[in-house]
């Protein structure tokens, strides 16, 4: 290997070299690329306020820069990193008020999907998400994380899709991608997440028997309580990020 090329490949120690354990297929490249880059931001490896390092990315990926970069732009839609003159693409911070006024307003429309779930729901869809619940509860109590939080994402997901409303799943996919990266973390102390599990429980069995006001108001307490469980994760002003 030419020493350009050595100099070019990334350190065995950082978040990047995690890319090289899986080579992208073609295909799939653009949206490949777009959820790994996800996956690191909101696991914290990529920390808020870091510069995404193009061309390490690129080579760890075995893609071009072109594909990158409109990876990068999709990752932006979504809030999770901020296109800098002079800088490139870094990891977004989001201030306390970010954080709290999203939490807010994302209770807010989760407990009027609630609402509307109670009453439009099938059956089939709200079996549905008692299965994923259930599978959500056996990852918890085998304290995996990462997939406990996809379907934990999932339910929700589940919950806003069965009330609908095109519109109110739009703008609470808009809230949910930026909200990821802390409420991931904000799982992190056994009792945080022990809480949110049991909050889970409370609001799906108001589902399973369409008490629509009740699963309204635990939703909404349930993005309440998240503030608590994550606001460690939300540098604020001092921090200097």
């Amino acid at each position: 290997m030419s020493a350009l090329r050595q100099a070019e490949a990334p350190r065995p120690d950082t978040p990047i070299a995690r890319l090289e354990d899986r080579p992208i297929a073609r295909p799939s490249l653009h949206d490949e690329v777009s959820a790994r880059l996800r996956d690191l931001i909101v696991e914290g490896h990529l920390p808020a306020g870091e510069r995404i390092a193009e061309l390490e990315v690129a080579r760890a990926l075995g893609i071009s820069r072109t594909p990158l970069r409109e990876a990068l732009k999709v990752l932006a839609s979504e809030g999770l990193v901020e296109l800098l003159p002079g800088r490139g693409a870094v990891v977004k911070v989001l201030t306390p008020r970010d954080a709290q006024d999203m939490l807010s307003l994302t209770g807010l429309l989760e407990g009027q999907a609630g609402r509307l779930a109670a009453v439009h729901a099938s059956d089939a869809e709200i079996a549905a998400i008692l299965a994923m619940h259930r599978r959500m509860r056996e990852h918890y109590e085998r304290r995996e994380r990462p997939e406990y939080f996809a379907l934990n994402q999932q339910v929700h997901d589940a919950i806003v899709g069965a009330a609908h409303s095109p519109t109110l799943s739009m703008l609470h996919g808009m809230l949910r991608m930026r909200m990821r990266r802390i409420r991931y973390i904000g799982n992190h102390h056994p009792q945080n997440w022990a809480a949110a599990m049991a909050e889970h429980e409370a609001f799906v069995a108001a589902l399973a028997v369409r008490d629509g006001e009740r699963l309204a108001v635990l939703l909404q307490e349930h993005m309440a309580n998240s503030w608590p469980r994550v606001s460690s994760a939300v540098p604020t002003p001092a921090d200097g990020v």
